[in-house]
């Protein structure tokens, strides 16, 4: 999988066109969405959903997003309760994919699913996302465009950087303006919070008039995002460092000073769309030992600290 020619397409239609033709002939394209690059493949052809998690690394037993155009799309491969329709149409296209029962006509891979009975999906907020979605026309999977367990890509480069050799093309459309995954909900049997991302669980529990049930980390994952070590530079990570030890790289938090600050005003908006960027450059110097400054754990920062938690798990 190492010694495939990666081509680079840009985002008129013309390429996209072409991008979508790889799709349809089995390949593996990465283009961007709102949260990070996404590793497409057509979500109907086993063989290449196959190939896609040789090529990320990732094990089988961990299910995909699908990414889907339109609600009405969605309705072909997914059941919708009333609750789960109110949340879509509040919130799609945007970061929040819904882990909903497959129909028993869909055709989707069961490779895609780990065999499970439901399927994650989302429709994504970015034009060239969407502008593939149309060209293609059907549904992508698409996990992270990176090997699996490493930081995930919010940049071009990151994906030429970490996928060249390994998948048959990229879509350059420059950087993603979230910089964390989706957020995951499962709906049944009560809406349940999988992971948190790029969209605050505050929004979503103000939708719904009351709180998400809570879900654990677990080695057999119900939905993508779920393993324990994940998101890891090469670096070991330590949290809530309020100073810095021996041999410790900053990424810093508010006014400090560091090598990398993921927002000195403290914004979390700016620290969520700059954390895998700031890890991929932490990555590129080097840095042996990370400590982290304390991030608080609402709206954005829950999902930055989720992502964190899981960068400094043992592996």
């Amino acid at each position: 999988m190492n010694n495939l020619t990666t081509r680079i397409f840009v985002t008129d239609r013309t390429e996209l066109d072409k991008a979508a033709c790889v799709l349809a002939g089995g390949g593996l394209v990465a283009f961007p969405t709102e949260t990070v690059y996404g590793l497409g493949v057509d979500a109907c052809n086993s063989d290449a959903v196959a190939r896609l998690y040789l090529a990320k690394g990732r094990p089988s037993f961990n299910p995909l997003i699908v990414h889907i155009g339109s609600i009405e799309a969605a309705q072909q491969f997914v059941d919708f309760d009333d609750t789960a329709l109110a949340l879509a149409q509040a919130f799609w296209p945007g970061a929040l994919t819904l882990v909903l029962p497959l129909r028993h006509d869909s055709t989707i891979s069961p490779l895609v699913t780990a065999g499970l009975g439901t399927l994650a999906i989302r429709v994504p907020d970015h034009g060239v996302a969407n502008r593939l979605l149309a060209a293609f026309g059907g549904p992508i999977a698409a996990p992270s465009a990176n090997p699996s367990g490493q930081v995930s890509p919010t940049k071009f480069a990151h994906v030429r950087d970490l996928m060249s050799g390994r998948i048959d093309g990229v879509i350059d459309g420059g950087d993603c303006g979230v910089g964390l995954e989706s957020t995951i909900i499962a709906m049944k049997p009560v809406p349940t919070l999988l992971r948190a991302g790029g969209l605050p669980v505050e929004a979503i529990e103000a939708a719904l008039g009351y709180n998400l049930a809570l879900t654990g980390e677990t080695s057999a994952p119900s939905s993508p995002g779920q393993l324990a070590s994940h998101y890891a530079p090469k670096g070991t990570v330590r949290l809530n460092a309020r100073s810095v030890e021996t041999g410790e790289t900053l990424l810093g938090f508010g006014p400090v000073e560091a090598v990398i600050n993921l927002s000195s005003s403290g914004d979390l908006v700016q620290a969520a769309a700059g954390l895998f960027d700031a890890l991929h450059q932490l990555n590129a110097m080097g840095a042996a030992r990370i400590a982290v400054s304390p991030i608080p754990d609402h709206g954005l920062g829950r999902a930055i600290n989720d992502r964190l938690r899981r960068a400094a798990a043992p592996r």
